[in-house]
């Protein structure tokens, strides 16, 4: 067996492995995060943490599929690793980019819900509130 194959062999499970296990550790945890951001409403909470780990799951499977494609052939054992540790390292750097790029975006939406809502000027005057009277009308001008 060369060693590109050995290389698919070691490289596919143990990327997948690692996404599976990032995927359902945030969702998971993820899910008391939703529902602070989303005001307690569980139904949506957990209908976005679906969402997001379906994308997660196409995204990183994507790439880890994109990074099969071998840019020499490994000849002895080392090669081997060397590769499989520069495929897997850059796998590891996309799941962790993609958990903080949902981080931010999440902690951007939950500020903007914690933030205080303006208050709308009431629709009918308060108690005691009076209108400024209209000026007087000015007087006719005189005929020349």
């Amino acid at each position: 067996m060369n060693g590109k194959v050995v290389e698919y062999l070691i490289y596919m499970p143990a990327s997948l492995l690692l996404t599976i296990w990032v995927a359902t550790t945030l969702f998971r945890h993820g899910r008391r995060f939703l529902l602070d951001v989303f005001g307690g409403d569980e139904s949506l909470a957990d209908s976005v943490n679906h969402l997001l780990l379906v994308g997660f799951y196409l995204v990183n499977l994507g790439y880890v599929t994109l990074q099969l494609r071998l840019d020499t052939l490994p000849v002895s054992a080392a090669e081997v690793v060397e590769a499989l540790a520069s495929k897997v390292g850059l796998v590891l750097v996309v799941l962790g980019a993609m958990h903080f790029g949902n981080l931010f975006v999440l902690t951007s939406m939950r500020r903007r819900a914690q933030q205080p809502r303006p208050v709308k000027a009431p629709a009918t005057p308060p108690p005691g509130w009076q209108a400024v009277p209209p000026p007087p009308p000015y007087p006719p001008a005189p005929r020349a």
